[in-house]
């Protein structure tokens, strides 16, 4: 069995920055790490070539009545940017405290490494235990996965006969609470122009007699929003399931007072839709943000020019049941209706992802069809972690987006069980990140356990 935080160490030092050509090495030696890995126990390795970053498949075979389970991850990494505000080398991982720290230390190279280990442990000890593994480890996640759609669809064939997905690339609230998240919201993006005059103009020799581009923007913008705060969409709500008492009841037991919140937001109100509060607000409810703004001169000292164009780029996120492909025609028929005369408006559109939500047995919403096995990964999920945590796991949704685990319900009909390992002060995506080792190792042992009760019921 290896040392998983030597092997950690060794995973880090591979800068495998995805989005930038210029780390094209320690993408492939992030890669090999892997994959070497994965073939020194005992997997059969593929490594399935993309247009940019390989994607790697690890099988444990076994008899088809066996339960199959895919372990997802993946091998890149944010860059490390600003690198003068890290306290030690990003890519030369350091140990200070319980925490390891280095780039894609906890995004996502010690959750990975962590049902690596597990498995390894596992295996060790059971060598012939009947349970399929596939190991699907992806190099792009970073970048939003351009290449797994086209992966899923061309290996749907080999994938779909598994019985569900296990993932750690998801957060928990502090060491000692873990949680499975049971929901992630979709996503549209796209960005809109304001086209005025074919060039920027004197503001003194013809303001007041056309539409100032920013002004045009900046009227449509405060119109997508009610001053109580809900989308002024047409239509925007009207796929909303009502959240289940169940879940409401899971997000009381997380505790948190609004007064923390503001303070650690630095505001001093909230704005959220009649009530709705703050907490229920990012895990449970769409919402429509404007992400950057611009136009006109930007410099320092003044420029008394009227812009000849201005942008908005806006994203919203969705919840369950609601369409990204209906939320996104809703809401460029909604920016083209009220575009003011005087300029023209062009929507750029963006990317999407899928708002997903699983549910757990036993509650008032379980889907009368849910997999048999499914339902056990749920129930040896509580049962380890209440033994290695010393109480339950809450089941909470969380805010964000991973839109591959949409798109792997929808391709492969699979559900995921999302184990969070990281902690708000890792730092993912930003300088100093790090990942606690504490909570490798009891993530470790958690695995283990969750693994080693799926083969044996």
């Amino acid at each position: 069995m290896f040392d998983p935080v030597e092997k950690l160490k060794e995973f880090i030092r591979c800068p495998s920055v995805s989005a930038d050509p210029k780390f094209a090495a320690g993408m492939r030696g992030a890669q090999e790490f892997v994959s070497g890995l994965l073939g020194s126990m005992g997997f059969a390795v593929e490594v399935v070539k993309t247009d940019l970053h390989p994607i790697i498949l690890g099988h444990r075979g076994g008899d088809a009545s066996w339960p199959h389970v895919i372990i997802y991850g993946h091998y890149d990494v944010q860059p490390a940017d600003p690198l003068h505000l890290w306290q030690s080398p990003a890519f030369e991982p350091t140990i200070r405290g319980h925490r390891m720290y280095g780039r894609g230390a906890a995004d996502n190279k010690g959750p990975l490494l962590t049902h690596l280990a597990a498995v390894a442990q596992l295996l060790e000890q059971h060598p012939a235990l009947p349970l399929r593994i596939t190991f699907l480890v992806e190099g792009e996640e970073e970048m939003g996965s351009p290449s797994f759609l086209p992966f899923l669809q061309r290996y749907q064939q080999t994938l779909q006969d598994a019985d569900f997905v296990f993932l750690s690339d998801t957060g928990i609230p502090h060491e000692q609470q873990m949680v499975i998240t049971a929901g992630l919201r979709g996503l549209v993006t796209l960005e809109v122009e304001a086209i005025g005059p074919t060039s920027d103009l004197h503001s003194g020799l013809h303001g007041g007699v056309l539409l100032n581009p920013i002004q045009a923007l900046v009227d449509l913008c405060a119109s997508l929003h009610t001053p109580d705060g809900r989308v002024n969409i047409p239509g925007f709500y009207d796929d909303v399931l009502e959240v289940e008492p169940w879940e409401r009841a899971e997000l009381a037991k997380l505790g948190g007072r609004e007064e923390d919140y503001l303070k650690f937001l630095g505001i001093d109100a909230f704005h959220t839709p009649p009530g709705v509060t703050p907490f229920e607000a990012v895990r449970f409810y769409p919402t429509l943000e404007f992400n950057g703004i611009g136009g006109g001169y930007q410099g320092e000292g003044g420029k008394t020019v009227i812009p000849s164009r201005a942008f908005v780029k806006i994203s919203c996120r969705l919840v369950a049941n609601q369409s990204p492909e209906k939320m996104k025609a809703l809401l460029e028929q909604t920016i083209a209706a009220r575009a003011p005369r005087g300029v023209q408006l062009r929507i750029i559109a963006g990317h999407t992802g899928r708002p997903y939500v699983v549910v757990p047995p036993g509650r008032s919403n379980t889907p009368p069809d849910q997999s048999p096995v499914l339902a056990r990964m749920f129930r040896a999920t509580d049962a380890a972690v209440a033994e290695v945590w010393g109480k339950a796991p809450l089941y909470l949704r969380e805010g964000g987006s991973v839109p591959i685990i949409g798109e792997i319900k929808r391709v492969l009909g699979l559900d995921s069980v999302m184990m969070g390992l990281f902690l708000p002060q890792d730092n993912l995506h930003a300088p100093n990140e790090s990942f606690d080792l504490e909570i490798m190792k009891k993530g470790i042992e958690t695995s283990r356990r969750i693994l080693l009760a799926i083969a044996q019921p």
